[in-house]
């Protein structure tokens, strides 16, 4: 089946004065497989219609002020709607011309410091893509996993194209071996798969030794040298 698909985003750059500039932007996409609707605030996302439960998804910080968006979600309904609508006419007038596409970079890191025992995050981060839409899979041991792993929204970069966020929670143990594999339709069939093991390091003793001796040494050498220059001056 092939894909077709339209981006929209609209960006209003809001002015506070003459040092300070805010930019706000509603971002809508569909194809004939997927569909998303967000606004965002400074480059962070501040809410997203949720297609699936049928409701909107106040993502702003907590620490921010309550903000509400009525009517949000059925402007969402409509936007999507007409991108649909769109998208068919574009793929009569256009001739179904190839898309461009430029495949994703991945890399995976731990959220916070490890220690083994302690719960931790795991985060893959795919960037540079486009189309906006790739197939994310984390596995243990070579032993695929689904539980404690979330998938973040699309969002657009400056350039044009694409970053996601897919986090896995998890309990570090001694010689544990995970990965994340990504699939986009410019990897062509070969997907990019990404390793990260467990490997705590203890902290070393060797500098607390060498420091050790070299000041136990430095003492000694102190102590010697005094000897003598008292020595020296009972002589004379």
């Amino acid at each position: 089946m092939e894909l077709h698909i339209i981006i929209l985003s609209l960006v209003f750059v809001l002015s506070t004065g003459t040092e300070f500039e805010h930019e706000a932007i509603q971002f809508q996409v569909c194809s004939n497989t997927e569909q998303e609707f967000f606004i965002g605030y400074d480059g962070e996302e501040i809410w997203h219609a949720d297609f699936a439960q049928k409701r909107g998804v106040d993502t702003s910080p907590k620490f921010a002020d309550d903000v509400t968006f009525p009517g949000f979600y059925e402007r969402a309904i409509q936007y999507i709607s007409g991108c649909k609508s769109n998208l068919l006419v574009f793929i009569k007038s256009f001739k179904n011309p190839p898309p461009e596409m430029d495949a994703p970079q991945t890399s995976i890191y731990s959220k916070g410091y490890v220690q083994l025992g302690v719960q931790n995050t795991l985060v893959c981060h795919v960037t540079s893509f486009y189309p906006p839409f790739v197939n994310i899979s984390w596995t243990k041991n070579n032993v695929i996993v689904t539980e404690g792993m979330r998938l973040s929204l699309y969002h657009p970069r400056l350039d044009g194209t694409f970053n996601i966020f897919s986090t896995l929670t998890f309990m570090p143990a001694e010689g544990d071996i995970y990965s994340c594999t990504v699939d986009h339709e410019a990897l062509q069939g070969q997907p990019q798969a990404k390793l990260w093991d467990v490997d705590v390091v203890l902290p070393s003793v060797g500098p607390s030794v060498f420091c050790g001796v070299g000041l136990t040494l430095g003492l000694l050498g102190l102590a010697i040298g005094t000897f003598f220059i008292v020595k020296g001056k009972n002589c004379h």
